[in-house]
């Protein structure tokens, strides 16, 4: 099982969900745990509760919503224990220091620090990395319409002191209005689909899988699923 964490307060639910629909695609089992204080995965996943705690299955995904340790996952699914083992992967939406916690994030095969360059989304992720409690490795996945050395820096001004070890590496996503509207496209119909997406999306997108899979035929995979969606 490979645990992965996506912490920050952006809005994460979508690139989580693709990320999670490819890896279903390579036959892996999923499990993306929505910890987010909105619980946005509760609306934006189609689901037929009305319980504020509940699994359900998207697409070939199992999303946890209002969940926020492995026990109460457990809990919901009727079983004595989580057996981490089910899942290859477990994605986390974070955007409180207290699941970094709950859920040990320091142990995760990869960690991923969010982010768009608006106020609230710095400021509040920077607020998440502020409280955490021991030294964590994260990997910045910046969202920016014209990405400049300006707001990196900006970035690197706001952590400074706090318990983070940044990757020399940093992931791009274009703040395209045609992917806005092809996501809200899919939330709408209920689908995940990558037809009329950017190429700029797609190949962070694939950035992402290939360092949480080590390669696996991810490229090929991805034109797969487009021509197919």
């Amino acid at each position: 099982m490979k645990k992965i964490g996506f912490i920050g307060a952006f809005e994460k639910t979508s690139l989580i969900l693709y990320i999670a629909k490819i890896l279903t695609l390579m036959g892996e089992k999923v499990l993306v745990v929505d910890t987010t204080i909105e619980q946005r995965a509760r609306y934006i996943v189609p689901t037929i509760t009305s319980s504020p705690k509940y699994i359900t299955n998207f697409e070939d995904i199992d999303v946890s919503v209002g969940l926020y340790t492995f026990e109460d996952i457990a809990n919901a699914l009727n079983k004595p224990s989580f057996d981490q083992s089910e899942y290859t992967y477990i994605l986390l939406d974070i955007d409180n220091a207290k699941v970094i916690n709950l859920l040990n994030v320091y142990e995760a095969q990869k960690n991923y620090f969010v982010t768009g360059f608006d106020l609230y989304s710095l400021k509040k992720g920077i607020k998440v990395l502020d409280e955490i409690e021991q030294p964590l490795d994260l990997t910045k996945v910046l969202f920016s319409k014209n990405m400049m050395q300006e707001e990196d820096d900006y970035l690197n001004y706001l952590s400074l002191g706090k318990k983070v070890n940044w990757s020399n590496e940093k992931i791009y996503f274009p703040m395209e209005n045609g992917d806005y509207t092809i996501i809200a496209e899919n939330q709408r119909f209920e689908k995940i689909k990558l037809k009329g997406i950017s190429s700029e999306y797609k190949d962070a997108l694939t950035y992402i899988l290939e360092q949480i899979t080590e390669g696996n035929n991810v490229r090929k995979l991805i034109k797969q699923f487009e021509r197919e969606g």
